[in-house]
């Protein structure tokens, strides 16, 4: 197993509350520190750094407005915020704008929608290096590697390509699956295990034919991100039924999930792709503390092993992207053994 980490996850240091956000801010470094450790205890490899691909990936999926923002909204945003106070709106940019602000107070709410993202000093940098991870895995994957998993922090599958949100600031799978797509020339398809929808993903390939988006979530009736993730939502244009939503109820049992998850396979199978992007959210075990009025899909340890056996029969060269998981005591057992699980059904 090919294994992606770098350490300047850690410059995006978000141990504190952070004002306006009403619940603890779960998206902290001990996350990836804990998947460190419980990777290492399982042998599943050496844990190597990220090849430096430059912006070229990036730009490739994001807005240039929406990247300067990123890199300079910190330092820029210091007469607005005390000292090293994280940069967070208090005004977000909402149906029927009609003036783009270049004012810091404006445009930290034109270019997020929710104030569980906010800036940090080290947030750029933490996010760019989560991105290299993406690109690293996936060039190794093109190279020949059946599996490459990139332990990236932040995660990214609610970023747009001019919004951030849900702690998310670059889209690490979509960044992966367009440096696949156009290294190689193929099909790319990008399953969303995550308990919450994948928005960001949604929107940068709804028009894409080449891309086909696959997601598992809890219904956006009752969670996050709220207004994405119906099962209507299936593309547009040329990419119609390029996009795909299963939307779960609140605590869906083990065999629907496994169940819904096999119907998910059966299109990627359909669509013909060269290469899977997995976008991996430990937030669906029923142990995970984010979902909202303990709603937690009801899927256990043991579960995890049918997720992987199910996902390996595909049977296509995977890019793994760490996305949510907030149970930090578990999170590192849980990543280690859809790994090995992955391995062990190929």
């Amino acid at each position: 197993m090919e294994i992606l980490y770098s350490p300047h996850h850690a410059k995006h240091a978000t141990t504190l509350r952070l004002p306006g956000y009403p619940l603890p801010y779960f998206e902290i470094p001990a996350r990836a520190e804990a998947i460190v450790q419980a990777i290492r205890k399982a042998g599943l490899g050496k844990l190597d750094e990220p090849r430096d691909f430059g912006m070229a990936p990036i730009t490739d999926v994001h807005a240039p407005d929406f990247i300067r923002y990123l890199q300079t909204a910190y330092q820029s945003s210091r007469p607005f915020f005390e000292g090293t106070k994280p940069a967070i709106a208090d005004t977000f940019n909402g149906r029927g704008w009609r003036h783009k602000p270049t004012g810091w107070p404006g445009q930290l709410g034109y270019y997020s929608f929710d104030v569980a993202a906010a800036i940090l000093e080290g947030t750029w940098e933490a996010a760019y290096w989560s991105a290299q991870c993406a690109v690293t895995a996936a060039d190794r994957v093109r190279s020949g590697s059946r599996f490459a998993y990139a332990l990236c922090r932040p995660p990214g599958h609610h970023a747009a390509r001019d919004q951030h949100g849900g702690f998310c600031y670059l889209n690490n799978a979509a960044i992966a699956a367009t440096a696949l797509r156009r290294s190689t020339g193929q099909r790319v398809a990008i399953l969303d295990i995550d308990y919450h929808h994948g928005n960001g993903t949604q929107e940068i390939f709804y028009a894409d034919p080449d891309v086909l988006f696959c997601s598992l979530h809890a219904s956006p009736d009752a969670e996050y991100p709220f207004f994405w993730g119906g099962k209507e939502e299936r593309g547009e244009g040329e990419a119609i039924g390029c996009n795909r939503n299963w939307p779960l109820p609140h605590s869906v049992s083990e065999n629907d999930y496994l169940t819904a998850l096999g119907e998910a396979v059966a299109v990627i199978r359909e669509f013909k792709p060269g290469f899977l992007v997995l976008s991996a959210g430990f937030d669906f075990m029923e142990s995970d503390p984010v979902p909202l009025n303990g709603g937690s899909f009801r899927v256990g340890p043991s579960g995890l092993d049918s997720v992987a056996r199910i996902i390996a029969g595909l049977s296509l060269p995977t890019v793994i992207i760490q996305e949510g998981g907030y149970d930090v005591e578990r999170l590192g057992l849980y990543v280690a053994r859809l790994l090995t699980g992955l391995i062990r059904h190929t």
